[in-house]
């Protein structure tokens, strides 16, 4: 069916990209445990009182990235694929040569977060969990999982696809990659939907460049740190 070795990877990281999606959108979300939150904290032995019950559904997401994002796609590659995790920028070793470059992409994104956290928007929808703002260890909870969720956004949009494409499409594969990451962001401010478009192409080609996602993620972790930061400060900061 396949005349290059290259089809075949590229029509075998489409397949299982679209059946990630899929799973990661019904069951992958926060959304999936906060319609279920009584069964599922009950279930674990968490009552409606317990410190971090609202908490419960972004803790899930960053296990849920980590499993859907990262490890089902590593499945593939070793095991339908047929190649190493590697090959799909799941390295850190020669990649820290590039690591001045996230420094810059961060040190210009800070001034345009400064203006964001001015905008209602952003103020309404940052942080995500609103529990982050009632102190250090809501917050560092909630930011620990969400730089998971970052790896598993990294590591699926930038490695997965982006690699798995690059064989047979060159840099068109991360126009092929960018569709899905925009659209995911829908829900979040409108200027944050349409940015998401230059920046994925920024970072899979940065990706690409440096052969791994890992300073992306932490890139992209660093920024909603910040984002979250500054909106706790725009709300006067933390509530007791």
């Amino acid at each position: 069916m396949w005349d290059r070795p290259e089809d075949r990877l590229a029509a075998q990281v489409l397949i299982a990209s679209a059946l990630l999606l899929i799973v990661y959108a019904i069951w992958g979300r926060p959304n999936f445990i906060t319609a279920n939150l009584p069964a599922v904290a009950s279930w674990i032995g968490w009552e409606a009182n317990h410190e971090y019950y609202s908490a419960l559904p972004y803790l899930y997401w960053g296990v849920s990235s980590l499993l859907i994002r990262i490890l089902l796609p590593v499945l593939v590659i070793v095991l339908w694929v047929r190649r190493r995790p590697s090959d799909f920028g799941y390295r850190l070793r020669g990649v820290t040569s590039h690591a001045w470059l996230y420094l810059l992409m961060f040190a210009v994104m800070v001034p345009i977060l400064v203006a964001a956290s001015f905008m209602p928007a952003f103020q309404a929808k940052y942080p995500m969990y609103d529990g982050a703002v009632l102190g250090w260890t809501h917050f560092g909870l909630w930011e620990l999982a969400y730089g998971v969720q970052f790896m598993g956004v990294e590591g699926f949009f930038r490695g997965f696809m982006t690699f798995g494409l690059y064989p047979r499409f060159g840099y068109l594969s991360l126009f092929i990659m960018v569709i899905p990451y925009a659209l995911v962001h829908v829900g979040k401010p409108p200027i944050e939907v349409f940015m998401a478009v230059p920046a994925g192409l920024l970072l899979g080609y940065l990706a690409l460049k440096s052969r791994s996602w890992v300073f992306g993620a932490l890139l992209h972790w660093a920024v909603g740190i910040t984002m979250d930061s500054l909106a706790i400060w725009q709300a006067g900061g933390f509530r007791p």
